[in-house]
Protein backbone atom coordinates (compact mmCIF):
# COMPACT_ATOMS: atom_id res chain seq x y z
CA UNK A 1 0.00 0.00 0.00
CA UNK A 2 1.37 3.43 -0.93
CA UNK A 3 2.41 6.10 1.49
CA UNK A 4 -0.34 8.66 1.85
CA UNK A 5 0.15 12.43 2.02
CA UNK A 6 0.13 13.83 5.55
CA UNK A 7 -1.12 17.40 5.04
CA UNK A 8 -4.72 18.53 5.27
CA UNK A 9 -6.15 15.23 4.17
CA UNK A 10 -4.38 12.19 5.58
CA UNK A 11 -5.33 8.91 4.06
CA UNK A 12 -6.77 6.18 6.23
CA UNK A 13 -6.34 2.59 5.38
CA UNK A 14 -7.01 1.86 1.78
CA UNK A 15 -9.83 -0.57 2.36
CA UNK A 16 -9.21 -3.87 0.55
CA UNK A 17 -9.37 -5.80 -2.63
CA UNK A 18 -10.73 -9.02 -3.74
CA UNK A 19 -10.97 -11.66 -6.29
CA UNK A 20 -11.67 -15.22 -7.13
CA UNK A 21 -14.01 -17.95 -8.21
CA UNK A 22 -16.10 -19.01 -11.13
CA UNK A 23 -14.70 -17.62 -14.35
CA UNK A 24 -17.00 -15.20 -16.13
CA UNK A 25 -18.31 -16.14 -19.50
CA UNK A 26 -17.34 -14.05 -22.45
CA UNK A 27 -19.42 -10.95 -23.05
CA UNK A 28 -19.75 -8.92 -26.23
CA UNK A 29 -20.16 -5.71 -24.25
CA UNK A 30 -18.33 -4.11 -21.32
CA UNK A 31 -18.66 -5.83 -17.95
CA UNK A 32 -19.40 -2.39 -16.45
CA UNK A 33 -21.31 0.06 -18.62
CA UNK A 34 -22.32 3.71 -18.29
CA UNK A 35 -19.87 4.66 -15.51
CA UNK A 36 -20.58 8.16 -14.25
CA UNK A 37 -20.13 10.26 -11.14
CA UNK A 38 -23.26 9.97 -9.03
CA UNK A 39 -21.88 12.70 -6.75
CA UNK A 40 -18.79 14.88 -6.38
CA UNK A 41 -17.44 15.77 -2.93
CA UNK A 42 -15.32 18.49 -1.31
CA UNK A 43 -11.81 17.44 -0.34
CA UNK A 44 -11.23 20.57 1.75
CA UNK A 45 -14.15 19.56 4.01
CA UNK A 46 -12.75 16.08 4.61
CA UNK A 47 -15.32 14.48 2.30
CA UNK A 48 -13.13 11.53 1.43
CA UNK A 49 -15.51 8.62 0.68
CA UNK A 50 -13.83 5.59 2.23
CA UNK A 51 -16.58 2.95 2.42
CA UNK A 52 -19.87 2.49 0.57
CA UNK A 53 -22.93 0.27 1.00
CA UNK A 54 -25.82 0.11 -1.44
CA UNK A 55 -29.46 0.72 -0.54
CA UNK A 56 -32.66 -0.13 -2.36
CA UNK A 57 -33.83 2.28 -5.02
CA UNK A 58 -30.43 3.32 -6.34
CA UNK A 59 -29.11 5.24 -3.34
CA UNK A 60 -25.96 4.50 -1.32
CA UNK A 61 -24.54 5.21 2.13
CA UNK A 62 -20.96 6.47 2.36
CA UNK A 63 -18.49 7.11 5.18
CA UNK A 64 -16.50 10.34 4.85
CA UNK A 65 -13.22 9.45 6.54
CA UNK A 66 -11.93 12.84 7.62
CA UNK A 67 -15.28 14.61 7.95
CA UNK A 68 -16.21 11.91 10.53
CA UNK A 69 -19.56 11.57 8.81
CA UNK A 70 -21.83 8.97 7.29
CA UNK A 71 -24.03 10.29 4.49
CA UNK A 72 -26.70 9.05 2.12
CA UNK A 73 -26.35 9.81 -1.58
CA UNK A 74 -29.74 9.56 -3.28
CA UNK A 75 -30.33 8.52 -6.86
CA UNK A 76 -31.11 12.19 -7.51
CA UNK A 77 -27.49 12.93 -6.42
CA UNK A 78 -28.49 14.69 -3.22
CA UNK A 79 -26.26 14.20 -0.19
CA UNK A 80 -27.88 13.91 3.27
CA UNK A 81 -25.82 13.66 6.47
CA UNK A 82 -27.02 10.68 8.51
CA UNK A 83 -24.62 11.06 11.43
CA UNK A 84 -21.47 12.86 12.54
CA UNK A 85 -19.10 11.08 14.90
CA UNK A 86 -17.96 13.07 17.97
CA UNK A 87 -14.81 15.17 17.52
CA UNK A 88 -11.54 14.04 19.05
CA UNK A 89 -9.33 16.96 20.05
CA UNK A 90 -6.12 14.95 20.32
CA UNK A 91 -6.33 11.95 18.00
CA UNK A 92 -3.46 9.48 18.10
CA UNK A 93 -4.73 7.04 15.51
CA UNK A 94 -2.25 4.38 14.47
CA UNK A 95 -0.95 4.72 10.88
CA UNK A 96 -3.24 7.68 10.16
CA UNK A 97 -2.93 10.19 13.04
CA UNK A 98 -6.31 11.85 12.42
CA UNK A 99 -9.72 10.72 13.67
CA UNK A 100 -11.35 8.77 10.82
CA UNK A 101 -14.57 6.92 10.01
CA UNK A 102 -13.78 3.90 7.88
CA UNK A 103 -15.62 0.60 7.32
CA UNK A 104 -19.40 0.72 6.97
CA UNK A 105 -22.04 -2.03 7.13
CA UNK A 106 -25.82 -1.94 6.85
CA UNK A 107 -28.41 -4.25 8.44
CA UNK A 108 -31.66 -5.27 6.75
CA UNK A 109 -33.63 -2.84 8.92
CA UNK A 110 -31.44 0.07 7.80
CA UNK A 111 -29.29 0.29 10.93
CA UNK A 112 -25.73 1.30 10.05
CA UNK A 113 -22.49 0.27 11.74
CA UNK A 114 -19.26 2.18 11.23
CA UNK A 115 -15.67 1.91 12.44
CA UNK A 116 -14.33 5.02 14.14
CA UNK A 117 -10.60 5.25 14.84
CA UNK A 118 -9.17 7.97 17.09
CA UNK A 119 -6.31 6.47 19.11
CA UNK A 120 -8.48 6.93 22.23
CA UNK A 121 -11.25 5.03 24.00
CA UNK A 122 -13.63 6.19 21.26
CA UNK A 123 -11.94 3.74 18.89
CA UNK A 124 -14.37 0.97 17.99
CA UNK A 125 -17.67 0.14 16.33
CA UNK A 126 -20.51 2.68 16.39
CA UNK A 127 -24.18 2.20 15.56
CA UNK A 128 -26.36 4.69 13.67
CA UNK A 129 -30.18 4.36 13.75
CA UNK A 130 -32.01 3.60 10.52
CA UNK A 131 -32.63 6.87 8.72
CA UNK A 132 -29.88 8.63 10.67
CA UNK A 133 -29.52 10.04 14.16
CA UNK A 134 -27.11 10.14 17.08
CA UNK A 135 -24.32 7.56 16.78
CA UNK A 136 -23.70 5.23 19.73
CA UNK A 137 -20.53 3.31 20.46
CA UNK A 138 -21.39 -0.39 20.86
CA UNK A 139 -17.89 -1.87 21.11
CA UNK A 140 -14.55 -0.47 22.17
CA UNK A 141 -11.45 -1.67 20.32
CA UNK A 142 -7.79 -1.16 21.28
CA UNK A 143 -6.81 2.50 20.89
CA UNK A 144 -3.50 1.49 19.28
CA UNK A 145 -5.33 -0.33 16.49
CA UNK A 146 -6.88 0.86 13.23
CA UNK A 147 -10.32 -0.72 12.74
CA UNK A 148 -10.61 -0.52 8.98
CA UNK A 149 -12.89 -2.89 7.06
CA UNK A 150 -16.23 -3.90 8.58
CA UNK A 151 -18.52 -6.81 7.65
CA UNK A 152 -21.88 -7.85 9.10
CA UNK A 153 -23.05 -11.46 9.37
CA UNK A 154 -26.64 -10.76 10.31
CA UNK A 155 -27.59 -14.44 10.21
CA UNK A 156 -25.32 -15.10 13.19
CA UNK A 157 -25.61 -11.64 14.74
CA UNK A 158 -21.93 -10.70 14.57
CA UNK A 159 -19.69 -8.05 13.06
CA UNK A 160 -16.15 -8.65 11.84
CA UNK A 161 -13.55 -5.88 11.96
CA UNK A 162 -10.24 -5.92 10.08
CA UNK A 163 -7.60 -4.13 12.16
CA UNK A 164 -4.88 -2.83 9.86
CA UNK A 165 -2.45 -1.83 12.62
CA UNK A 166 -2.74 -4.88 14.90
CA UNK A 167 -3.10 -7.51 12.18
CA UNK A 168 -6.25 -8.86 13.79
CA UNK A 169 -9.80 -9.73 12.80
CA UNK A 170 -12.10 -8.80 15.68
CA UNK A 171 -15.53 -10.37 16.18
CA UNK A 172 -18.15 -8.16 17.83
CA UNK A 173 -21.76 -9.00 18.80
CA UNK A 174 -24.15 -7.09 16.56
CA UNK A 175 -26.03 -6.02 19.67
CA UNK A 176 -22.81 -4.65 21.16
CA UNK A 177 -20.38 -5.84 23.77
CA UNK A 178 -16.82 -6.97 24.27
CA UNK A 179 -14.86 -7.82 21.11
CA UNK A 180 -13.02 -11.09 20.61
CA UNK A 181 -9.73 -11.42 18.75
CA UNK A 182 -11.15 -13.91 16.25
CA UNK A 183 -8.13 -14.35 13.94
CA UNK A 184 -4.49 -13.34 14.17
CA UNK A 185 -1.20 -14.31 12.57
CA UNK A 186 1.51 -13.24 10.17
CA UNK A 187 -0.85 -13.45 7.18
CA UNK A 188 -2.88 -10.59 8.68
CA UNK A 189 0.00 -8.30 9.68
CA UNK A 190 1.80 -5.67 7.66
CA UNK A 191 5.28 -6.29 6.31
CA UNK A 192 8.12 -5.74 8.80
CA UNK A 193 9.82 -2.43 8.12
CA UNK A 194 7.09 -1.25 5.75
CA UNK A 195 6.74 2.51 5.47
CA UNK A 196 2.96 2.16 5.58
CA UNK A 197 2.34 -0.89 7.75
CA UNK A 198 -1.22 -1.69 6.71
CA UNK A 199 -2.07 -5.33 7.32
CA UNK A 200 -5.63 -6.70 7.36
CA UNK A 201 -7.79 -4.20 5.55
CA UNK A 202 -10.93 -5.04 3.59
CA UNK A 203 -13.29 -7.73 4.82
CA UNK A 204 -16.39 -9.57 3.59
CA UNK A 205 -18.51 -12.52 4.78
CA UNK A 206 -19.10 -14.94 1.91
CA UNK A 207 -20.07 -18.62 1.82
CA UNK A 208 -19.44 -19.50 5.48
CA UNK A 209 -16.08 -17.77 5.46
CA UNK A 210 -14.56 -14.40 6.21
CA UNK A 211 -12.46 -12.98 3.36
CA UNK A 212 -9.79 -10.41 4.18
CA UNK A 213 -7.23 -8.49 2.19
CA UNK A 214 -3.76 -7.59 3.41
CA UNK A 215 -2.68 -4.38 1.74
CA UNK A 216 1.02 -4.56 2.59
CA UNK A 217 1.34 -8.13 1.39
CA UNK A 218 -0.98 -7.72 -1.60
CA UNK A 219 -2.97 -10.81 -0.69
CA UNK A 220 -6.55 -11.99 -0.47
CA UNK A 221 -7.23 -14.41 2.36
CA UNK A 222 -10.08 -16.78 3.16
CA UNK A 223 -10.80 -17.80 6.76
CA UNK A 224 -13.51 -20.45 7.19
CA UNK A 225 -16.02 -20.01 10.01
CA UNK A 226 -16.37 -23.19 12.08
CA UNK A 227 -19.66 -24.62 13.29
CA UNK A 228 -18.89 -23.15 16.72
CA UNK A 229 -18.05 -19.76 15.19
CA UNK A 230 -14.29 -20.15 15.55
CA UNK A 231 -11.79 -19.22 12.86
CA UNK A 232 -10.32 -21.97 10.71
CA UNK A 233 -6.94 -21.98 9.03
CA UNK A 234 -6.11 -18.92 6.94
CA UNK A 235 -5.74 -19.72 3.24
CA UNK A 236 -4.20 -17.36 0.70
CA UNK A 237 -6.44 -17.13 -2.35
CA UNK A 238 -4.57 -14.47 -4.33
CA UNK A 239 -1.21 -12.72 -4.32
CA UNK A 240 0.43 -9.86 -6.19
CA UNK A 241 -2.43 -7.44 -5.60
CA UNK A 242 -0.31 -4.33 -5.29
CA UNK A 243 -2.17 -1.16 -4.36
CA UNK A 244 -5.46 -2.96 -3.76
CA UNK A 245 -8.23 -1.62 -1.57
CA UNK A 246 -11.77 -2.89 -1.07
CA UNK A 247 -13.44 -5.75 -2.93
CA UNK A 248 -16.93 -7.03 -3.55
CA UNK A 249 -18.57 -10.28 -4.64
CA UNK A 250 -20.96 -9.12 -7.39
CA UNK A 251 -22.80 -12.46 -7.47
CA UNK A 252 -23.09 -15.75 -5.61
CA UNK A 253 -19.82 -17.15 -6.95
CA UNK A 254 -16.31 -16.27 -5.79
CA UNK A 255 -15.68 -13.86 -8.67
CA UNK A 256 -14.49 -10.56 -7.24
CA UNK A 257 -14.36 -6.95 -8.34
CA UNK A 258 -11.37 -5.23 -6.78
CA UNK A 259 -10.50 -1.58 -6.28
CA UNK A 260 -6.87 -0.98 -7.27
CA UNK A 261 -6.40 2.33 -5.56
CA UNK A 262 -2.93 3.41 -6.61
CA UNK A 263 -3.42 2.61 -10.30
CA UNK A 264 -6.96 4.05 -10.39
CA UNK A 265 -8.53 0.85 -11.69
CA UNK A 266 -11.23 -1.65 -10.88
CA UNK A 267 -10.37 -5.21 -11.86
CA UNK A 268 -12.38 -8.36 -12.28
CA UNK A 269 -10.31 -11.30 -11.01
CA UNK A 270 -11.17 -14.89 -11.88
CA UNK A 271 -10.40 -17.99 -9.81
CA UNK A 272 -7.59 -18.96 -12.14
CA UNK A 273 -5.90 -15.62 -11.51
CA UNK A 274 -6.64 -14.05 -14.90
CA UNK A 275 -7.96 -10.53 -14.76
CA UNK A 276 -9.71 -7.87 -16.78
CA UNK A 277 -9.63 -4.15 -16.03
CA UNK A 278 -13.23 -2.99 -16.13
CA UNK A 279 -12.85 0.67 -15.02
CA UNK A 280 -9.97 3.14 -15.26
CA UNK A 281 -9.12 6.76 -14.55
CA UNK A 282 -10.73 7.61 -17.90
CA UNK A 283 -14.03 6.51 -16.38
CA UNK A 284 -13.62 8.95 -13.50
CA UNK A 285 -11.77 6.88 -10.89
CA UNK A 286 -9.72 8.84 -8.36
CA UNK A 287 -8.10 6.36 -5.94
CA UNK A 288 -11.03 3.94 -5.60
CA UNK A 289 -11.34 2.67 -2.03
CA UNK A 290 -14.57 0.67 -1.77
CA UNK A 291 -17.21 -1.03 -3.89
CA UNK A 292 -20.82 -2.07 -3.38
CA UNK A 293 -23.31 -3.93 -5.54
CA UNK A 294 -27.10 -4.07 -5.47
CA UNK A 295 -28.76 -5.90 -8.31
CA UNK A 296 -26.82 -4.74 -11.34
CA UNK A 297 -25.85 -1.36 -9.88
CA UNK A 298 -22.16 -0.98 -9.02
CA UNK A 299 -20.99 1.83 -6.72
CA UNK A 300 -17.33 2.82 -6.37
CA UNK A 301 -16.14 5.24 -3.68
CA UNK A 302 -13.22 7.38 -4.88
CA UNK A 303 -11.43 8.91 -1.90
CA UNK A 304 -8.76 10.82 -3.88
CA UNK A 305 -6.21 10.13 -1.13
CA UNK A 306 -3.28 10.29 -3.55
CA UNK A 307 -4.63 12.23 -6.52
CA UNK A 308 -5.99 14.92 -4.16
CA UNK A 309 -8.65 15.77 -6.73
CA UNK A 310 -12.29 14.96 -7.35
CA UNK A 311 -13.37 12.61 -4.56
CA UNK A 312 -16.58 11.13 -5.90
CA UNK A 313 -19.09 8.29 -5.93
CA UNK A 314 -18.98 6.49 -9.25
CA UNK A 315 -21.94 4.43 -10.44
CA UNK A 316 -22.10 1.91 -13.26
CA UNK A 317 -24.23 -0.91 -14.62
CA UNK A 318 -23.03 -4.51 -14.36
CA UNK A 319 -23.28 -6.89 -17.27
CA UNK A 320 -26.12 -9.43 -16.98
CA UNK A 321 -23.46 -12.12 -16.48
CA UNK A 322 -23.28 -11.22 -12.80
CA UNK A 323 -27.02 -11.76 -12.31
CA UNK A 324 -26.50 -15.41 -13.31
CA UNK A 325 -23.73 -16.02 -10.77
Amino acid sequence: MPRFPRPAVVAPAVVAIGLLAAAPAASDGPLVSNPHASAHFDLTRGQTPDSVVAERGGSADVSFAFARQVVKVTRERRVHVLATLPPEDHPRTALVNGAVTLGLARAQDGTLYVNYATGTDRTGVWRIPAGGGSPEQIAQLPPDGLPNGLALDERHGVLYVADSALGTVWRVPQSGGAPTAWARGAALTGLPGSADGFGANGIKVHKDAVWVTNTDRGTLLRIPVGADGSAGAVATRATGLDGVDDFVFPGHSDVVLAALSTSNEVALVRPDGTRDIVLTVQDGLSNPTSLAVRGRDLFVADAAYLTQRDPNLLKGRLDAYFARQ
